[in-house]
Order: structure tokens, then sequence, then C-alpha cells
């Protein structure tokens, strides 16, 4: 069966779209590549995709990331060209998830350094106590007075 992959790039990642595009270039699997501004967009058989998306993701665990794309590069359901131009169907999206990804990164990358992970009450504000009703009062009747 053939499927269709997103490779996005952090943008805080040393590895550009198109270090990932000339290793799927230099590499044994035949599979179509489209290399993106976030990323670039595989195509081919399920068996040869599925290793591949791992080796790219070793080259940067944390700054790499993989989504499911619903057509293949140049279909005409979504290709710009035979709809008049103007953004694909989901760029918008990609865009703004691609602002979370140095987050999300940095958190996946302190996970795997082992960090502490941060309890929930250090992650909760401390609980205000509500304002005694002699002080309320107080200041009630200095600003009335």
């Amino acid at each position: 069966m053939k499927i269709t992959k997103y490779v996005i790039t952090s943008p805080e990642s040393d590895i550009l779209p198109s270090d990932i595009a000339m290793k799927i270039y230099g590499s044994k699997y035949d599979v179509n590549v489209k290399e993106t501004c976030f990323g670039v967009i595989i195509s081919g058989e399920e068996e040869v995709i599925k290793p591949l998306v791992e080796e790219i993701r070793a080259l940067d665990p944390s700054g790499i990331f993989i989504k499911e794309r619903g057509f293949p590069p140049g279909d005409p359901r979504r290709c710009r060209g035979r709809r008049g131009g103007g953004a694909r169907p989901g760029y918008y999206m990609i865009e703004s998830e691609a602002k979370l990804l140095p987050l999300i990164s940095k958190a996946l990358a302190y996970q795997a350094e082992g960090e502490p992970e941060v309890s929930e009450a250090e992650t909760k504000p401390a609980k205000k106590k509500p304002l005694d009703t002699k002080k309320l009062e107080e200041i009630i009747e200095d600003e009335f007075s």
C-alpha cells in the first residue's frame, strides 16, 4: 500500500529540509521525494517508508517530526498548479504547528537527557487566600471616608 508522510524539521534544528532530501536521494530507498519549506514529503510503499522514516528521525530525534499526509505530491486534488495557485489546503495549519516545534523539541531533548520531571505542584501557582472580611471593610471605609 502506498503512503505519504510529511517530514517536518524544527526551525531550531541543525538539520535542513535539503539535508533530509539529500539523505533520501543517496539512500537505497525507492520513494518519491518533494522538498518543501518545512521539510520533505515522501511517498512510496509502506514497507519502504517505515524504515526510511526511522533513519531520518535518528538524525535528530527531538527536532524531526513525522506527519501523515493523505495525498501524494502532485495529486490533482491538492496541487496548487491545477487549482490556480495560492497556498495548498493545510499549509496554514502546518505553519502554525511549526511555530510550536521549538518548544516541543526542547521538551523532548530534556526528556531524552533524563532531566527530572516537574511535579504538578511545581507547575501550578500557589493558591491565593481570600481577602479577610475585616481587611475588606477597612479598605472600603478608607476609600469612602
